[in-house]
């Protein structure tokens, strides 16, 4: 009794520990991934995952799991109405399944795209401020039984997540929104001034026609921004639905030059692919790994030298797939070579050669993280510049 007495208290004294660890974490990421571990290490459990809560969607959808990878994560919506994380977010109480493979509720789709079989459960809410954030569960307890001590340890643990969590989100969405309105000003500037000088009656029509055109021209920018901060927020918020398929690279990189001839042909580039017949299909979500591609195509067209070619090679190293993008425009100087995948950055002088959002690489970034891959850039000035992307080949099992 004495044994377990301390056992208990040192369990205790742990949690109090990464409790302070937690309340000085901000970056979401790395928060989550810290708590499902401590979850499995608190509980001795195989493992451990945390699904937050979309109740606009009535969905749960995994955000950290010590066996999901990143693209499975983002692939699988839980329902609340027939699971049983929805059963822990409608009841707002725990649950402890000896059991799980005889519960109806059981969402059997991760068992399968993991391999792991749920015997064991118990899972918490995440309450804050009486809101529901989420879920945190504990997977598979590798010796006996789940006690009312793993339950009390688990409810502590999932307190002080609800509030860590909260917190990261409300500094990432502070962060990414005191970025989007500095971004703003510029075009919200342009268009104040524009409508202004339009209002004089003596403005000659040539000036008038110019004035007009900076307003079109702004309003696309706006909206264009509008739209791929959204697409990043989705991103980083873990929000963004995920499909991974077989997909046929080469197929994919095609189409790809197919949607932007016409912009290479406007400046006489020449676009070439280069890639194995044979080469293996990858285990992507079609549309975003498209979107990355595209992104980069287009950066290459629009900062390339007038009558410059691009080359988009594939090749086989290992398990992995590496894409790159080759241009022979300007180069990229090495000072701003570091500032490349942050959001907003654009390499100065680069605004004269075409106009942007700067958000588009960060985008393509946190999309190829996802696929468990990474993106890399090279360049020289006066050369060219080469972004290439690595994807891991689907598991063999």
């Amino acid at each position: 009794m004495k044994r377990k007495s301390s056992e208990l208290i040192k369990r205790f004294q742990r949690l109090i520990e990464l409790s302070l660890d937690l309340a000085s974490t901000l970056d979401l990421r790395v928060l989550l991934t810290r708590l499902v571990r401590d979850a499995a290490d608190l509980c001795d459990t195989q493992e451990a995952s945390i699904l937050l809560y979309d109740q606009v969607k009535r969905e749960l959808y995994f955000v950290a799991a010590t066996n999901l990878d990143p693209l499975v994560m983002q692939a699988v919506a839980v329902p609340v109405d027939s699971s049983i994380a929805g059963w822990i977010i409608t009841n707002r109480q725990p649950l402890t399944l000896s059991d799980a493979r005889a519960d109806e509720r059981l969402f059997k789709k991760v068992s399968a795209l993991t391999n792991l079989e749920t015997r064991s459960l118990l899972g918490v809410p995440l309450i804050h401020k009486d809101k529901v954030v989420g879920v945190l569960e504990a997977i598979n307890k590798c010796s006996g039984e789940f006690t009312d001590e793993d339950k009390t340890i688990l409810m502590a643990l999932g307190a002080q997540a609800a509030v860590a969590i909260e917190n990261a989100r409300l500094f990432q969405q502070s962060d990414l929104i005191a970025e989007l309105v500095h971004e703003l000003r510029t075009p919200m500037a342009s268009l104040n001034t524009a409508a202004y000088l339009l209002a004089r009656p003596s403005l000659e029509s040539e000036q008038r026609q110019r004035l007009v055109d900076t307003i079109r021209s702004e309003t696309m920018r706006l909206s264009e921004l509008t739209t791929t901060f959204l697409d990043l927020a989705r991103l980083e918020s873990g929000r963004a639905q995920f499909r991974p398929e077989a997909c046929d690279l080469a197929k994919l990189l095609e189409d790809c030059l197919g949607v932007m001839q016409g912009k290479a042909n406007e400046r006489g580039i020449t676009m070439i692919i280069e890639i194995d017949k044979e080469f293996p299909p990858l285990q992507i979500d079609h549309d975003k790994m498209k979107q990355v591609f595209l992104n980069l195509i287009s950066n290459a067209i629009k900062y390339n030298s007038p009558d410059g070619k691009i080359v988009i090679k594939a090749t086989q190293e290992g398990n992995e797939a590496w894409i790159g993008v080759s241009d022979t425009g300007p180069g990229i100087p090495a000072a701003a070579m570091s500032n490349l995948f942050q959001k907003f950055y654009r390499v100065p002088g680069s605004e004269k050669l075409a106009s942007g959002t700067g958000l588009g690489l960060s985008i393509c970034k946190r999309i190829v993280e996802i696929h468990n891959g990474k993106i890399e850039v090279e360049s020289e000035v006066g050369v060219g510049t080469t972004f290439r992307v690595k994807v891991p080949f689907e598991k063999q099992g």
